[in-house]
């Protein structure tokens, strides 16, 4: 389908002056006198923020006629309609009046619908798409009943009742709502929230003094440390075209009866492994012949970019498909994992775009684990072995049998029997493969299957002692969940022969395995171990500080899942694993995308202040300055307001003592284009008490225009006489480390740049800046492409560097 900004009929409507009209669309009374109209329902203070902002004033006038509702709507529908004013994505205005009609006509009715369309059509942008997915995207026709509501907050409370009457008011209300959300996504926030209030009161009574009281914090538990791979060196290139269909190297489900990979044994014989017709002919029919992949992260620490290829890779691939991805939480450590990773990482996956078919856990299978771990003992390829680690690791360096390799199948049965009761001491047992410890392949010298851990796990609870390894648990539990496509890393291939070896010792069927290279980007680290050092000893400001490339950090920049993908999509999904990404290469899909979806604005962050002669001191003009490059100039939505006075400040830096050819900034004598507004001449020069520092500049400027300087600057202006311009913190951010590959360092934290971050903390910007809220992204004139920090206040917003506004960066390394 392919919809448009104008109606059908041809109508365009006319925009009218905001001064009369718009408060009549906008006064919190039902009778106005501006324009005799209805109002759209929003309250008082929304409406009068609303009409102290130009920016929101336009696209909100503009709404209003699209929506058609010049004589008024409900309470609901306005606000609604407010939001699409304040929040909708700029690459995709063509679609705008077609989400309208959704609103106007009550199918999408509330703020969760309506966030989800604005991500659905962001994510889209300019293109056409298809209706029907556009309104499952939205929840469009889902109802939602009281009932429905009322059932599923007793089921939540019921779960969570233990640490609700530990905690009593404390509890985090908003985890109740988010975990009834998670069952009815569109159902309306303000009911469950009452619902879930109402409830509570009724089991805990009312609040008392020491529920007002505020509770401990307690300290942060330290993540687990994670060994890293070191990575190699290479020269960058510019962004190569994007292939068209990465996805097209990977085999149909119907053909995975081929030989997967060959298992030599040291007394010479070999494992062909493969899916017989049989086989294979039940897998097709549990699955509908549908690809099956999975993202399976371990819930021990937060996501980095490097996940974000996997993602891309295995929900891509079953995107492309039409197939269905797992997120599997690979949750085989309880030491390591908690729920706090859980949640990020869930979160996560949907602002990276992607829809999981399920979530589940390794977890999920471990009584199926365990039945299979026994038939394993019976068919004498599993042993319960004594050995320290100590040991094991000696008797592996000298490919030699364990002295327990070889005893009884049942007394192998009764010893895992009693490690499972927690009758044998941590450390003392595990259960071990019968591989080949003579093998050339070190992942085949009797893998440990299962080991004891007294430790509570955060999705199972304290149902076992026993917890497989990954190197059993993972290959099983894709065959469990007929995955079609395993999809890993080039650093497990080397465990590829024992992954088959084990689905043909079981005779389960066995997915398609490949492998393909890590993301490693310059001038970053990107392992567990490092990351988790650089967070805990405080080198950065914990891990979504905006120079990490964590996703967290990268989201806090300012970057988009959108623009993520695209580089990843850019670099490709090969098996070359010797590259070492530059990271100018993903800040240039970050331009590609904020060139297109970022509002101009402008800041000045080192001001110097210039006092016009021949304005009047009292004179203030509001000029139109353009959000947008091309912007028609007949489109009021697409300009914001800038106030001109005799005082404006330029940055400190485009002022000069001295001129030369190939300056084009403000000197002595020189002109030059204050941009929106009028140029400027310096007539003088004022120094401080040292009688060298510049503190002020006095300049006239031509009203007529007439004059036409080289040089163009950004400016902020002084909105009445004697008072400051709207004060921003800024933080502009640079590489974290100074050489391309800090990983291979031996001391990496030498490395670590000293002008990694730079705080700002008073630079001047534009009035209508003041309305940003969290997330929203401009490009600042002649700086680069920043957004609003979560730091920010009511009083004082604050705003990340996202990228600069061209590369910065050699091929050497950092200019």
């Amino acid at each position: 389908m392919s919809n448009g900004s104008s109606r059908s009929d041809g109508f365009r409507p006319k925009i009218q002056s905001t001064s009369t009209q718009f408060k009549a669309h906008l006064s919190p009374n039902l009778d106005t006198k501006g324009g005799g109209g209805r109002s759209i329902g929003l309250d008082k203070r929304t409406a009068e923020n609303a009409l102290r902002n130009p920016k929101v004033t336009a696209n909100l006038t503009k709404v209003i006629h699209e929506a058609d509702v010049q004589n008024g709507c409900d309470k609901t529908v306005g606000n609604l309609l407010y939001m699409v004013a304040t929040k909708f994505p700029a690459n995709a205005l063509n679609h705008r009046v077609f989400l309208l009609k959704y609103i106007v006509s009550s199918q999408v009715k509330n703020a969760a619908q309506l966030d989800a369309a604005l991500s659905f059509l962001s994510n889209i942008g300019p293109e056409s798409f298809n209706e029907n997915e556009f309104e499952e995207a939205c929840g469009v026709g889902v109802e939602v009943s009281l009932d429905e509501i009322h059932s599923s907050v007793t089921a939540v409370l019921k779960e969570n009742m233990d640490a609700i009457l530990d905690l009593r008011y404390h509890f985090n209300v908003g985890n109740l709502c988010g975990q009834v959300r998670k069952q009815h996504p569109w159902a309306d926030a303000k009911i469950v929230k009452e619902v879930i209030d109402e409830r509570l009161r009724s089991i805990l009574g009312e609040r008392t003094a020491e529920d007002d009281k505020k509770p401990l914090k307690k300290k942060k538990e330290k993540p687990v440390k994670v060994e890293e791979k070191k990575v190699s060196t290479a020269a960058s290139t510019t962004p190569p075209e994007e292939e068209l269909n990465p996805f097209s190297i990977f085999p149909q489900p119907e053909e995975n009866s081929k030989v997967h990979t060959e298992i030599f044994f040291s007394d010479g014989s070999i494992w062909r492994a493969h899916n017989t017709k049989e086989k294979l002919e039940k897998h097709l029919k549990s699955t509908g012949g549908k690809v099956l992949t999975r993202f399976p992260p371990e819930p021990n620490g937060y996501l980095h970019i490097g996940h974000a290829k996997a993602m891309f890779i295995n929900f891509g691939l079953a995107k492309d498909r039409a197939g269905s991805c797992y997120l599997r939480f690979d949750d085989t450590n309880p030491e390591a994992e908690k729920q706090e990773y859980i949640e990020h990482i869930q979160e996560i996956v949907q602002w990276m775009g992607w829809q999981p078919f399920k979530v589940t856990y390794t977890s999920d299978y471990f009584e199926d684990l365990y039945n299979l771990a026994v038939e394993l003992i019976r068919k004498g390829r599993a042993y319960v072995d004594h050995q320290s680690p100590e040991e094991v690791k000696e008797f592996r360096e000298k490919k030699m049998n364990s002295p327990w390799r070889d005893r009884p199948v049942e007394e192998s049965l009764q010893l895992f029997e009693e490690m499972k009761r927690g009758m044998i001491e941590e450390g003392r047992a595990t259960l071990r493969l019968k591989q080949d410890m003579q093998s050339d392949n070190k992942n085949m010298y009797d893998l440990i299957a299962y080991r004891i851990k007294f430790t509570p796990h955060p999705h199972a609870g304290d149902k076992w002692c026993i917890y497989p390894s990954y190197d059993y648990a993972h290959c099983i539990v894709d065959s469990l969940e007929n995955v079609t496509h395993s999809l890993c890393t080039l650093e497990f291939e080397i465990r590829r022969p024992s992954y088959y070896w084990l689905l043909e010792a079981l005779g389960l069927y066995e997915p398609y395995v490949w492998e393909y290279s890590r993301l490693n980007i310059s001038n970053t680290v990107m392992s567990k171990r490092k990351l988790n050092r650089l967070v805990t000893e405080k080198w950065v400001d914990g891990w979504d500080d905006p120079r990490l490339m964590t996703l967290a950090g990268l989201r806090r920049r300012g970057v988009s899942s959108t623009s993520i993908n695209a580089f990843i999509r850019g670099i490709g999904i090969t098996r070359s694993d010797n590259s070492l990404i530059q990271v100018n290469r993903l800040e240039y899909h970050i331009r590609e995308e904020l060139n297109k979806t970022a509002s101009r604005t402008m800041v000045v962050l080192n001001p110097l202040k210039v006092v016009i002669t021949n304005l009047n001191c009292g004179s203030t003009m509001y000029l139109d300055a353009k959000m947008w490059p091309d912007a028609p100039a007949d489109d009021p939505s697409s300009f914001y307001k800038v106030p001109f006075t005799n005082v404006v400040y330029i940055e400190r830096t485009d002022f000069r003592l001295k001129d030369s050819k190939d300056y084009y900034g403000l000197a002595p004598g020189k002109s030059v284009l204050l941009r929106y507004a009028y140029p400027i001449t310096c007539t003088e020069v004022i120094y401080g008490n040292d009688k060298e520092t510049v503190v002020e500049i006095r300049a006239e400027y031509d009203s007529s225009k007439k004059s036409k300087p080289k040089g163009v600057l950004h400016w902020v202006a002084q909105p009445s006489p004697g008072v400051d311009p709207l004060k921003v913190e800024v933080r502009l951010f640079e590489n974290l480390f100074l050489s391309e590959n800090p990983a291979e360092l031996e001391d990496w934290l030498a490395d670590l740049n000293p002008r990694s971050k730079e705080v700002i903390s008073e630079a001047y910007a534009v009035p209508s800046l003041g309305s940003a809220t969290t997330g929203d992204r401009f490009q600042f004139e002649r700086l680069g492409y920043f957004a609003v920090d979560p730091d920010s206040t009511p009083e004082k917003l604050v705003f990340n560097r996202t990228v600069t506004l061209r590369d910065s960066y050699s091929k050497g390394g950092n200019k």
